[in-house]
């Protein structure tokens, strides 16, 4: 494929974006959108709703896409393509912590949105430290970064975690 990208994931925590990427049909169909061409959000939104909207802005979250500003009939505005179209994992760590992550991975959404509504309502009303969060909640690091990642709603900025 001339012109591919590669995500190299070598995180564990990377994996969960890796699936979470296009998995509902949703994201599968704006992802592809992306590959082929420029959108703006305006032209996704008409598409694929709010959801489609959503979706977009998990992929613009995890990095898995490219802005840049162009000019259209309405003025300004931002558009968005895939940045990478492959990826390759590079991988070596405990099992403990696979397990963890695929735990993540497999998790009921209806389980992963109660883990996620803890996480931000401690993010907004006590503290956002990951260390803070970690012995609150009970879990691993590497827990706590999986339901992040795999989240819409949340993001890691150092050790902070942000509601976004």
């Amino acid at each position: 494929m001339p012109g591919s990208k590669i995500k190299v994931v070598n995180e564990i925590g990377d994996l969960v974006s890796v699936f979470y990427s296009c998995n509902t049909e949703v994201k599968k169909k704006v992802f592809q959108e992306i590959t082929k061409k420029w959108c703006t959000l305006e032209e996704i939104k008409e598409k694929y709703g709010e959801e489609g909207v959503r979706a977009l802005k998990y992929l613009e979250n995890i990095k898995f896409v490219e802005t840049q500003w162009i000019t259209t009939d309405s003025g300004v505005v931002r558009a968005y393509h895939t940045y990478y179209d492959l990826f390759q994992i590079t991988l070596t760590i405990p099992i403990m912590e696979a397990s963890e992550v695929l735990q993540v991975i497999t998790m009921p959404e209806e389980e992963f949105r109660e883990w996620e509504n803890k996480i931000i309502e401690i993010v907004k009303t006590e503290n956002s430290f990951i260390g803070y969060l970690v012995e609150k909640l009970g879990i691993s690091q590497i827990m706590l970064r999986a339901l992040i990642k795999r989240s819409d709603k949340l993001d890691i900025k150092g050790m902070r975690v942000e509601v976004v």
